[in-house]
Protein backbone atom coordinates (compact mmCIF):
# COMPACT_ATOMS: atom_id res chain seq x y z
CA UNK A 1 0.00 0.00 0.00
CA UNK A 2 1.52 3.41 -0.89
CA UNK A 3 1.91 6.49 1.53
CA UNK A 4 1.61 8.93 -1.28
CA UNK A 5 -1.72 10.86 -1.45
CA UNK A 6 -3.56 11.16 -4.53
CA UNK A 7 -2.24 14.60 -4.97
CA UNK A 8 1.26 13.24 -4.60
CA UNK A 9 0.60 10.80 -7.13
CA UNK A 10 -0.79 12.86 -9.93
CA UNK A 11 1.82 15.69 -9.72
CA UNK A 12 3.71 16.30 -12.93
CA UNK A 13 7.47 15.98 -12.04
CA UNK A 14 9.83 17.85 -13.91
CA UNK A 15 12.30 15.89 -15.86
CA UNK A 16 15.59 16.70 -17.65
CA UNK A 17 16.41 14.57 -20.52
CA UNK A 18 20.39 14.97 -21.51
CA UNK A 19 21.78 12.51 -24.29
CA UNK A 20 25.31 11.83 -24.58
CA UNK A 21 26.33 10.95 -27.84
CA UNK A 22 29.23 12.13 -30.61
CA UNK A 23 26.89 11.77 -33.34
CA UNK A 24 23.08 11.94 -32.26
CA UNK A 25 21.29 15.28 -33.11
CA UNK A 26 17.64 16.37 -31.48
CA UNK A 27 16.32 14.93 -35.24
CA UNK A 28 18.12 11.81 -35.01
CA UNK A 29 17.91 11.11 -31.21
CA UNK A 30 15.34 8.36 -30.99
CA UNK A 31 16.86 7.50 -27.01
CA UNK A 32 15.91 10.96 -26.18
CA UNK A 33 13.02 10.85 -27.98
CA UNK A 34 11.85 8.22 -26.21
CA UNK A 35 12.16 9.16 -23.19
CA UNK A 36 10.22 12.31 -23.79
CA UNK A 37 7.44 10.68 -25.14
CA UNK A 38 7.15 8.37 -22.40
CA UNK A 39 7.55 11.25 -19.70
CA UNK A 40 4.33 13.38 -21.13
CA UNK A 41 2.39 10.36 -21.88
CA UNK A 42 2.71 9.17 -17.94
CA UNK A 43 1.77 13.13 -16.98
CA UNK A 44 5.02 14.01 -16.22
CA UNK A 45 7.16 17.35 -17.99
CA UNK A 46 10.23 17.85 -19.94
CA UNK A 47 11.94 20.76 -17.92
CA UNK A 48 14.99 20.69 -20.11
CA UNK A 49 16.42 18.61 -22.77
CA UNK A 50 20.09 18.13 -24.12
CA UNK A 51 22.72 16.53 -26.10
CA UNK A 52 26.40 16.54 -25.39
CA UNK A 53 29.13 14.35 -26.55
CA UNK A 54 31.02 11.95 -24.98
CA UNK A 55 33.33 13.51 -23.08
CA UNK A 56 33.29 14.33 -19.08
CA UNK A 57 33.65 17.65 -19.08
CA UNK A 58 30.38 18.20 -21.25
CA UNK A 59 28.93 15.25 -18.99
CA UNK A 60 29.99 17.12 -15.62
CA UNK A 61 29.07 20.70 -17.15
CA UNK A 62 25.20 19.69 -17.86
CA UNK A 63 24.38 17.70 -15.13
CA UNK A 64 25.75 20.45 -12.49
CA UNK A 65 23.81 22.52 -14.59
CA UNK A 66 20.73 20.29 -14.30
CA UNK A 67 20.98 19.82 -10.29
CA UNK A 68 21.27 23.37 -9.56
CA UNK A 69 18.18 24.49 -11.73
CA UNK A 70 15.53 24.41 -9.15
CA UNK A 71 12.66 23.68 -11.63
CA UNK A 72 14.27 20.15 -12.20
CA UNK A 73 13.20 17.19 -10.16
CA UNK A 74 14.91 14.30 -12.19
CA UNK A 75 17.41 14.22 -14.87
CA UNK A 76 17.15 11.12 -17.00
CA UNK A 77 20.53 10.68 -18.83
CA UNK A 78 21.43 8.32 -22.31
CA UNK A 79 24.34 6.99 -23.77
CA UNK A 80 27.53 6.71 -22.74
CA UNK A 81 27.21 3.69 -20.05
CA UNK A 82 29.06 0.67 -22.04
CA UNK A 83 32.32 -0.55 -21.86
CA UNK A 84 34.01 1.18 -24.51
CA UNK A 85 36.54 3.43 -24.52
CA UNK A 86 34.52 6.69 -25.08
CA UNK A 87 31.92 6.00 -22.46
CA UNK A 88 32.42 8.00 -19.73
CA UNK A 89 28.99 8.54 -18.40
CA UNK A 90 28.91 6.44 -15.14
CA UNK A 91 32.57 7.29 -14.26
CA UNK A 92 31.22 10.87 -14.42
CA UNK A 93 27.98 10.74 -12.76
CA UNK A 94 28.72 8.83 -9.64
CA UNK A 95 31.06 10.72 -7.84
CA UNK A 96 27.93 13.22 -7.58
CA UNK A 97 25.76 11.01 -5.99
CA UNK A 98 24.58 11.62 -2.62
CA UNK A 99 23.16 8.15 -2.35
CA UNK A 100 23.03 5.40 -4.40
CA UNK A 101 20.05 3.41 -6.04
CA UNK A 102 21.58 -0.57 -6.45
CA UNK A 103 18.41 -1.83 -6.96
CA UNK A 104 17.83 0.54 -10.10
CA UNK A 105 21.11 -1.09 -11.71
CA UNK A 106 20.42 -4.54 -10.44
CA UNK A 107 16.74 -4.98 -12.01
CA UNK A 108 17.63 -3.19 -15.15
CA UNK A 109 20.00 -5.89 -16.08
CA UNK A 110 17.87 -8.25 -14.56
CA UNK A 111 15.38 -6.82 -16.79
CA UNK A 112 17.57 -6.61 -19.55
CA UNK A 113 18.72 -10.41 -19.32
CA UNK A 114 15.20 -12.02 -19.23
CA UNK A 115 14.03 -9.56 -22.42
CA UNK A 116 15.57 -11.00 -25.26
CA UNK A 117 19.28 -9.15 -24.14
CA UNK A 118 20.86 -12.46 -23.01
CA UNK A 119 23.98 -12.49 -21.48
CA UNK A 120 25.03 -9.23 -23.07
CA UNK A 121 23.07 -7.49 -19.97
CA UNK A 122 26.57 -7.86 -18.12
CA UNK A 123 28.18 -5.28 -20.11
CA UNK A 124 25.31 -2.65 -18.61
CA UNK A 125 26.61 -0.20 -16.49
CA UNK A 126 23.32 1.77 -16.25
CA UNK A 127 22.85 3.07 -12.51
CA UNK A 128 21.19 5.50 -10.46
CA UNK A 129 21.26 7.79 -7.57
CA UNK A 130 20.04 10.84 -5.54
CA UNK A 131 21.83 14.49 -6.06
CA UNK A 132 20.46 16.00 -2.80
CA UNK A 133 16.69 16.34 -3.36
CA UNK A 134 17.11 15.47 -7.72
CA UNK A 135 16.90 11.72 -8.42
CA UNK A 136 19.41 11.06 -11.63
CA UNK A 137 19.31 7.85 -13.84
CA UNK A 138 21.86 6.92 -16.31
CA UNK A 139 20.52 4.56 -19.28
CA UNK A 140 21.96 2.79 -22.37
CA UNK A 141 22.00 4.95 -25.31
CA UNK A 142 19.86 2.24 -27.17
CA UNK A 143 15.80 3.16 -27.44
CA UNK A 144 15.33 -0.57 -26.65
CA UNK A 145 16.85 -0.70 -23.03
CA UNK A 146 15.51 3.20 -22.61
CA UNK A 147 12.22 1.63 -23.04
CA UNK A 148 12.25 -1.29 -20.85
CA UNK A 149 13.64 0.93 -17.98
CA UNK A 150 11.16 3.88 -18.21
CA UNK A 151 8.35 1.31 -18.64
CA UNK A 152 9.50 -1.11 -16.11
CA UNK A 153 10.99 0.85 -13.74
CA UNK A 154 11.45 4.78 -13.74
CA UNK A 155 7.71 5.48 -14.34
CA UNK A 156 6.30 3.07 -12.22
CA UNK A 157 8.58 4.48 -9.08
CA UNK A 158 9.23 8.50 -9.85
CA UNK A 159 6.66 9.88 -7.85
CA UNK A 160 7.80 7.49 -4.66
CA UNK A 161 11.70 8.41 -5.51
CA UNK A 162 10.64 12.39 -5.65
CA UNK A 163 8.69 11.90 -2.25
CA UNK A 164 11.62 10.27 -0.46
CA UNK A 165 13.96 13.06 -2.04
CA UNK A 166 11.42 15.41 -0.68
CA UNK A 167 9.59 14.46 2.28
CA UNK A 168 11.49 16.39 4.95
CA UNK A 169 10.25 19.56 4.04
CA UNK A 170 6.92 19.15 4.28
Amino acid sequence: MSHLTDNEKQKSIAIAVLTVSDTRDKDTDKSGGTIIRMAEEAGHHIADYRICTDESEGISRNVEELVGNPAVEAIIITGGSGIGFRDVTIETVTPYFTKTIDGFGELFRFLSYTEDVGSKALLSRATAGSIGEKVLFALPGSSKAVKLAMEKLILPELHHIVHELTKHRK
